[in-house]
């Protein structure tokens, strides 16, 4: 499915997949399977489209289904793993405290994981 599909989020729900979609190229350690499992090519494809979708959340532009999975897989991610992604630095390194962003993220995987699914 290559056409977008407008989500309502608040500005914190936002917030908090652009700064998921951030972590990405800084402190997490992805592979090249984990970023196929991801939906894109490899660690270099993965930096460039976590980047490229930051970009449209901050704009607030419609993303396609497989783009609104990476911004919620990618989020998962940099905020739960401490092996892959932020885990225990998250609240230093996004400013979100974990109970402000476990109740943020649900809220958001409320919303999208319907749209997710079609990717």
């Amino acid at each position: 499915m290559s056409e977008t599909v407008a989500v309502q989020l608040s500005d914190d729900e936002r917030a908090l997949l652009v700064r998921g979609l951030g972590e990405w190229g800084g402190g997490t350690r992805p592979t090249d399977a984990l970023a196929r499992a991801m939906g894109s090519e490899n660690v270099a494809g993965l930096l460039a489209d976590t980047k490229r979708v930051a970009a449209q959340l901050e704009a607030d532009e419609p993303l396609t289904a497989a783009d609104w999975a990476r911004a919620l897989i990618a989020t998962e991610i940099a905020f739960a793993s401490d092996y892959y992604g932020s885990g225990w630095d998250w609240s230093v390194i996004a400013g979100f405290d974990d109970e402000e962003t476990i109740r943020r993220l649900r809220q958001v995987q409320r919303k999208l994981i319907s749209v997710a699914r079609l990717a």
